[in-house]
């Protein structure tokens, strides 16, 4: 498989390379389990006829990545979706985010929002390229704890959270190249988004 390492030293020609980075990306794609997308998008299904909240957390560009999915699971879906899907983003409120860091330190960041937020049946959505951000582990082991469901976008070998998730999407890059995973987590959130609307859209018409 392709890797960014060796497209860039490869070649002096942005043209060339930008050739090369899209099909690594569509390499990528291809090797997706789409099973285990199903699998997710079923999880997704599930809380929201159950009316159970979905809790996203993600550090970085992961963070903005779970922002998104929230904005595109809520607001985007409403006019089709009923009932709605209940989202929260644990990455949104800087005031919490810094009182918890200060307080406790940052990787009780997400854990300490759960403990005041999470109900019986909730489930986390993890997003990370890495699996192995000790504030998202120490979220999924709480929630595992708790009796309830860790779902995931990984990158890498998944890392540990690929251990505590009853469904890890893992997408396959040697270490380090966060790019192109988060490429990947962004567009299956618009893949997953575009299918939930437009089926129910069909269902009403």
């Amino acid at each position: 498989m392709r890797n960014i390492e060796n497209m860039v030293s490869g070649t002096t020609d942005f043209r060339k390379f930008a050739e090369e980075y899209c099909g690594y990306i569509s390499e990528l794609l291809s090797n997706l389990d789409t099973s285990g997308v199903e699998e997710f998008v079923n999880e997704l299904e599930r809380a929201r006829k159950d009316g159970n909240t979905l809790f996203f957390a993600g550090n970085g560009g992961s963070a903005a990545t779970a922002m998104h999915m929230v904005n595109d699971l809520g607001f985007g879906t409403r006019i089709h979706v009923d009932p709605p899907f209940r989202v929260l983003s644990l990455t949104d409120n800087p005031a919490t985010l810094t009182a918890i860091s200060n307080d406790t330190g940052y990787d009780n960041i997400f854990i300490r929002q759960l403990q005041m937020h999470y109900r019986p049946g909730d489930t986390l959505v993890a997003v990370s390229a890495s699996g192995n951000s000790p504030n998202l582990v120490a979220a999924a082991e709480w929630v595992k704890n708790k009796g309830g469901r860790v779902i995931s976008l990984l990158g890498f070998d998944g890392g540990k959270l690929a251990g505590l998730s009853d469904v890890p999407i893992i997408v396959e890059t040697p270490k380090g190249e966060y790019g192109p995973v988060e490429d990947v987590h962004m567009i299956l959130d618009h893949l997953i988004y575009t299918w939930l609307w437009q089926r129910k859209r069909k269902e009403q018409a």
